[in-house]
């Protein structure tokens, strides 16, 4: 059983390659999230998380879905978690695993999979290039294959993760108001004149929180948004923007190249 969150793709990818290569059930945490969330695994069956960085911390929506979640394991159960990024996470390892004791649980193999950049809301954030793309993809995809093999031969204690140079200070003082202070839809607009009400950014959004209606795309400012930006690269016209840092900046999501 695999439970993930993704906005611009990354760790949707990820987290399906991990299914191909152990059989587990894969499941939706923003679907998830509007049942019981009640869950008793199967003798044998593993329990994976798998969902990108938001800010050197776990996104919310994850940390919510594990505080109103109940997971009856057996006592063998093998726990996992894969994170995605750009680049580092500082300790969103260790706050995922603070989560995780209040249920009873301890993720004990952890890894991190450094994936194309999809963050451009702060001056110094920027997609990267389609050839650096290229890269970090061709060396996840044979990363993947390692850590699939081992997830399905339950290997536990491995940690392979890069935490960067300052992992308190990203996670704990820069982390901790980036989530606190950034997470919001209200910085969202639509330049009317691109707009061509495709309805690509209702589509994509993991959350529910963009509504079409018959002039412009709509936030409903109900604190869903985690900022994961699928609906600003998503949109074939570039008609979405984030406060105006985004007017001049790229637009990436998994597979964009091909579509």
């Amino acid at each position: 059983m695999i439970f993930y969150f993704s906005g611009t793709g990354n760790t949707r990818w990820a987290a399906e390659t991990l299914t191909q290569a152990t059989g587990e059930r894969l499941l939706f945490i923003p679907d998830e999230m509007k049942g019981e969330c009640k869950y008793e695994l199967q003798e044998g069956e593993r329990l994976g998380f798998c969902f990108p960085v938001h800010g050197w911390q776990p996104p919310h929506i994850v940390r919510a879905f594990i505080s109103k979640a109940t997971f009856l394991v057996k006592a063998n159960t093998f726990v996992f978690a894969l994170v995605t990024c750009g680049d580092s996470i500082g300790r969103t390892m260790e706050l995922l695993n603070k989560d995780l004791g209040k249920k009873g649980l301890k993720a004990s193999s952890l890894y991190s999979l450094i994936m194309p950049e999809s963050y451009v809301c702060l001056p110094f954030m920027y997609t990267d290039t389609p050839e650096r793309e290229d890269e970090k993809i061709s060396q996840a995809s044979k990363d993947l294959e390692t850590i699939g093999k081992e997830i399905t031969d339950r290997k536990a204690n491995i940690v392979r993760t890069t935490r960067g140079l300052t992992p308190w200070t990203f996670t704990h003082v820069i982390g901790a108001y980036f989530n606190a202070k950034m997470i919001t839809d209200k910085k969202f607009s639509v330049d009317a004149d691109l707009c061509i009400h495709c309805g690509k950014c209702e589509k994509v959004c993991p959350t529910g929180d963009v509504k079409l209606t018959d002039t412009l795309p709509q936030w409903q400012h109900d604190g869903s948004c985690t900022n994961c930006l699928a609906c600003y690269h998503h949109c074939p016209k570039h008609a979405i923007n984030y406060g105006s840092i985004t007017r001049k900046r790229g637009q990436y999501f998994f597979g964009h190249a091909a579509d």
